[in-house]
């Protein structure tokens, strides 16, 4: 399977979200060959979309000449598109967000009705890529954080997609909470296992996944002794 990752967090290789991802991505490999990709929002030269439509009318092609071109390309030359980033403002970091901004050259101007929502028709086939979001952040909770960034990435994409969201993430960098970021870590590979042999991860698995390592309020007066 060809994989590529999107990190979204300026930190690179020293992210949080970054850990969740490498041991999801260890429990494929476990599973089978994989083939990942690893690029780095911050590093892109990425220029802003304008908004101008020029790519969904003459068949994709942007004013901009930058990175993304090539960014596309791989998209569509991978079988499984990974945005690995922390929640900034409830959403994605701006890097991120605007390598997803310029994903509009994949669709064109026309639109067809999808259930209850209209959906741009794609100037590209891109019909057996499967989606994964892996988020984590740093409050005690999964309640009223993540909520805005997985609507988005549902919206995004509407087929195939997985969504992973781990609060307390800032722990995975932390020796001392090895204790119980580990066996988090070892969910996760289990999590990545079990992908890469069905498509899909366990209800019950990525509710274990996404809940806090430690009680919320004991994470929360940890944070706050450092402040």
């Amino acid at each position: 399977m060809r994989i590529l990752v999107l990190n979204g967090s300026p930190k690179r290789e020293e992210s949080d979200t970054l850990c969740i991802t490498r041991a999801f991505l260890e429990g494929m490999r476990e599973a089978g060959e994989q083939q990942v990709r690893l690029l780095h929002a911050v590093d892109q030269h990425i220029e802003p979309c304008t908004g101008c439509f020029a790519c969904m009318h003459n068949g994709g092609t942007c004013i901009h000449r930058d990175d993304m071109q090539a960014i596309l390309e791989e998209i569509l030359q991978s079988d499984l598109l990974v945005l690995s980033f922390p929640l900034y403002c409830y959403g994605m970091p701006a890097p991120l967000k605007a390598i997803i901004d310029r994903t509009l050259p994949l669709s064109s101007m026309a639109m067809v009705k999808v259930g209850e929502r209209y959906e741009h028709v794609g100037q590209a086939d891109f019909s057996r890529l499967r989606y994964l979001m892996v988020c984590g952040c740093g409050f005690p909770n999964s309640r009223q954080n993540f909520e805005p960034a997985a609507a988005q990435f549902r919206l995004l994409f509407p087929q195939g997609h997985t969504i992973l969201t781990v609060p307390e993430s800032p722990m995975f960098h932390a020796p001392a909470a090895a204790v119980v970021t580990e066996p988090r870590l070892a969910l996760v590979r289990q999590a990545g296992r079990q992908y890469a042999g069905t498509g899909t991860v366990d209800a019950a698995l990525l509710a274990q996944i996404c809940s806090p390592m430690i009680p919320e309020e004991q994470y929360a007066a940890i944070v706050n002794s450092g402040v």
